[in-house]
């Protein structure tokens, strides 16, 4: 087994400001989108500014930091607000639910559309190869956070981790990290490196996490408090992954259909 190295969440010290290893995961991810979002308005293709990347991304953190908080506080988390609210302010801590982020961008997605004279997709499909850089960041932030415990193995493999209770465990973790943020990166990279129907790649991405959130979720110890939620082995992440693969089916179906090349102006 590997023991679970002993990491301090707190990247830095000045003073009485600590600027914490999960937070700076999230500045990872809005760089990295930065980065990649600047790269793509090079296509000719694609009629996006340099600017509009910028105020994309701002729009887009409002709404991840805010839905990813408030979507844990409701989904996971509901009894411990009622308990201390002010709690819901405290990211450094972790606790931020994809789901609930992803409704708070669709949000901020939306807004930004209407804006800037942009259909909802249009700015989605722009947006969602970036999106994994962000995830696969986060998660790892989840790793040094010491959250997300893997469940025990029934086979102990090389890389079983020790957490602190000497059970080899499955690095849950690490292998949303792999698949959420490194593979469906390569997905999205690969399927969006060319003109696609105008939704084709938010369906794409929305059936890829949702099914690599499925799958992992059977390696990850389900939150204490929750438990499964149905069937004795259906998790809330996995109940709330079923509607996104089914999305993502549905629109992609629908996108074909209608045919047409991407239109990202």
């Amino acid at each position: 087994m590997i023991a679970y190295p002993n990491i301090d969440p707190v990247a830095l010290s000045l003073g009485s400001l600590k600027i914490h290893w999960y937070g700076l995961m999230y500045l990872v991810g809005f760089i990295g989108a930065w980065f990649y979002g600047v790269q793509r308005t090079k296509r000719a293709d694609i009629n996006w500014t340099r600017k509009q990347v910028e105020d994309v991304i701002f729009y887009g953190a409002l709404g991840v930091i805010l839905g990813a908080r408030l979507g844990y506080t409701l989904f996971y988390s509901f009894s411990s607000f009622i308990d201390n609210p002010i709690s819901i302010f405290y990211i450094w801590q972790g606790g931020m639910s994809f789901h609930g982020g992803m409704l708070g961008v669709f949000i901020a997605l939306y807004v930004f559309g209407r804006k800037n004279g942009k259909t909802f997709f249009q700015v989605s499909d722009f947006i969602a190869p970036w999106v994994p850089i962000g995830l696969g960041a986060g998660r790892l932030g989840n790793f040094i956070n010491v959250e997300l415990w893997g469940r025990p193995m029934e086979t102990i493999m090389p890389w079983a981790f020790d957490y602190g209770d000497h059970i080899a465990r499955h690095p849950s973790s690490l292998y949303q990290a792999l698949t959420e943020g490194l593979l469906l990166f390569l997905i999205l990279w690969w399927y969006s490196s060319k003109p696609r129907p105008l939704m084709a790649i938010s369906a794409v991405f929305m059936f890829f996490y949702g099914g690599f959130r499925f799958i992992t979720e059977f390696f990850r110890t389900p939150d204490s408090h929750l438990g499964f939620i149905a069937f004795d082995w259906l998790t809330m992440g996995q109940m709330l992954s079923l509607p996104m693969i089914i999305f993502g089916v549905v629109v992609f179906y629908i996108s074909h259909k209608k045919g047409g090349k991407d239109k990202l102006e």
